[in-house]
């Protein structure tokens, strides 16, 4: 039994109240069913790891607010441009999502070339230019969510951030 299970158990019997009691016996019961129903969809065998990648340009050398900021623009636009159920899928997962660095402006287009020519959702992100970088400076890609296997062909020669 997981000690998160036992330290209620221990509360409850504490109190020797029956609406504890009560509320243990259902609160196990909830928590063993969603755990065998995420055991049973984790590990199929057949069944397909989702995740997005964020592209970011190391040759900017952007403050790490500003990196994160540009990031989160990255993800959420690729996001609103995937299939529903695409999105429905990564987020029953999760949301996993992996920032990989790219060396400058050609780099990127390059990688949202590949990936917006295998039909996967991508954006580039641009930047208004009201801080650290000039107006139009491309920043960022998001590629996914999608099939990991599909972005690990892609993307997969790129290193972390």
């Amino acid at each position: 039994m997981p000690l998160i299970l036992l330290n209620i158990l221990v509360n409850c019997l504490t109190k020797n109240g029956t609406i504890d009691v009560l509320f243990f016996l259902i609160f196990t019961r909830v928590y063993f069913s969603l755990d065998n129903i995420f055991k049973s969809v984790r590990y199929s065998k057949n069944m397909a790891f989702y995740k997005q990648v964020i592209l970011v340009r190391q040759d900017l050398k952007l403050p790490k607010g500003k990196l994160a900021a540009q990031a989160a623009h990255a993800s959420v636009e690729s996001m609103l441009r995937s299939e529903e159920n695409l999105v429905k899928k990564w987020c029953f997962e999760g949301m996993a999502k992996v920032v990989l660095k790219v060396k400058d402006e050609k780099e990127l287009i390059k990688y949202f070339q590949l990936a917006k020519d295998e039909g996967l959702a991508v954006s580039l992100i641009t930047d208004a230019g009201r801080t650290v970088v000039a107006p139009g400076t491309k920043t960022c890609v998001g590629i996914g969510p999608e099939e990991q296997e599909k972005l690990d062909s892609i993307t997969g020669e790129l290193n972390l951030l």
